[in-house]
């Protein structure tokens, strides 16, 4: 095994950081800081630890510009978007901070009925050891929804970010050490994935949160076996939107284009197979398809670019044979990768795609992407496409374009799904939990329920003893 892992940029395919794995030792002692700090940092009033928090908020978009530079390189997004993903950081702390009071405060069940007049209440408390596994795809957004809460619920981190995106955990050490916070309540590690398995194993920690794939979930679950674990699993997506008839077309077509292209199409949350009524179908192709011969696929330090590499040249392999796969078996592709000069085999820059004349029997349409394709099918009516949506092992997001909003909220409840979009994808939004079903995993963030997932209950029935 390696002693140091590389992060190889997907702009040119340079070697853009190198880090030493940390040590057994290294380890033992880190996550016995964590432990022993726990406690004094939990006592200290919660004004003082969201004070904290947000003094390590102010310090990151202080960076801002070095950050959004580091990103682009790290894994591939635009530099005109890069700076803009600590916009949702500081939307995301400010919202839990502004809630945390009232999210932690004590469930007060009043006065027993009958003589013994004992009050009776319950309390959040905190789990003790936080780990965070952080991916790269939106590295500060996806980490930031454990780390804050769970600072201000009492808990103390320790982050483990992805190999593709190591300065991102530095950046965030380094904010929270302006931030004076104490030494131990939050700490970056950089572990291999056979050493985080170990670190669940040996329950250092008192609680995992993973954003990952599929496979990453399945893991973090065989290493936590017997330990009784709390983890939350935030894993992959295979989104649908559903256009309706009535849908104001141009807007529609705009902001699904955005919501399967952005980011070059590396999203969990990401649209990745539409269903269009028959009566606008022919229209909404023809409209997203000439939208996405807009994109500019290039060189991401070009502020000119709107479509960067995917992050890795081996993901982007992925993403040209299932595409291929899916053009054999009989699906229209509508884009020429010939006319985004930059797209080339063997390499993460790839052009994107949509895809029409395709359905179920493809994993095209029912396994992750993750990359800048879509595939488009044709229904009848909302009947069809519920059927169609609900036909999928994964359940994080789905859209539905409409006017008729009656109809989008008898439609939603019938989605198997996290959230449901109206007229609105790829988003999330603080005070809505974000969560999912099936293959895409458990538990919440964000919002007063990632307050509870990062916490316990304990009860508390107070009586005077009898004179």
């Amino acid at each position: 095994m390696t002693d140091t892992l590389k992060l190889i940029s997907p702009v040119d395919g340079s070697l853009y950081a190198e880090r030493p794995l940390a040590t057994e030792a290294e380890v033992a002692g880190l996550f016995s800081a964590a432990r022993d700090a726990q406690k004094a940092w939990a006592a200290l009033p919660l004004d003082e630890r969201i004070d904290y928090c947000l003094k390590a908020l102010d310090a990151l978009l202080a960076m801002r510009q070095e950050i959004a530079e580091e990103l682009t390189w790290q894994m591939g997004r635009p530099i005109r978007y890069t700076p803009f993903e600590l916009n949702g950081v500081e939307q995301r702390t400010r919202h839990m901070a502004k809630i945390a009071a009232e999210s932690l405060a004590p469930l007060d069940s009043g006065l027993e009925n009958g003589t013994s007049g004992a009050h009776r209440k319950i309390t959040r408390e905190p789990l003790g050891v936080v780990f965070v596994l952080a991916p790269w795809n939106y590295p500060f957004l996806t980490t930031v929804n454990s780390v804050m809460p769970a600072l201000m619920a009492g808990n103390t981190v320790v982050l483990k970010h992805s190999d593709q995106t190591l300065l991102v955990a530095e950046r965030f050490q380094k904010a929270f050490d302006q931030a004076g916070l104490p030494k131990g309540v939050f700490q970056h590690v950089v572990l291999s994935h056979e050493q985080s398995g170990r670190v669940i194993a040996s329950r250092l920690v008192d609680m995992v949160a993973f954003t990952g794939s599929v496979a990453g979930g399945e893991a973090m679950e065989r290493a936590a076996v017997g330990r009784f674990l709390p983890i939350n699993l935030e894993l992959g997506g295979k989104d649908p939107a559903y256009i309706r008839p009535d849908a104001r077309m141009q807007f529609a077509i705009e902001n699904v284009a955005d919501g399967a292209f952005f980011n070059s199409g590396q999203c969990c949350c990401g649209v990745e197979r539409v269903y269009v009524h028959e009566k606008v179908y022919d229209e909404f192709v023809e409209g997203l398809v000439a939208f996405a011969k807009g994109y500019v696929l290039g060189n991401p330090t070009d502020p000119a670019v709107t479509l960067g590499p995917l992050a890795r040249a081996r993901q982007a392999s992925f993403v040209r044979d299932q595409i291929a796969r899916a053009v054999r078996a009989g699906a229209k592709a509508h884009l020429d990768p010939k006319s985004f000069a930059a797209d080339a085999e063997g390499t993460p820059y790839l052009a994107p795609q949509i895809l029409t004349d395709v359905n179920h029997q493809m994993d095209f349409m029912t396994e992750e992407t993750f990359g800048p394709a879509v595939g488009i099918m044709k229904v009848r009516d909302d009947e069809e496409a519920i059927q169609l949506m609900n036909d999928s092992r994964y359940g994080l997001t789905a859209s539905l374009w409409t006017e008729d909003l009656d109809a989008a909220e008898a439609i939603g409840a019938r989605i198997e799904t996290g959230t449901v979009f109206v007229n609105r994808c790829d988003y999330l939004d603080p005070a809505l939990t974000w969560t999912g079903v099936k293959d895409t995993g458990r538990g919440a963030a964000l919002s007063p329920l990632g307050f509870h997932g990062l916490t316990r209950p304990k009860s508390w029935y107070v009586r005077k003893a009898p004179v």
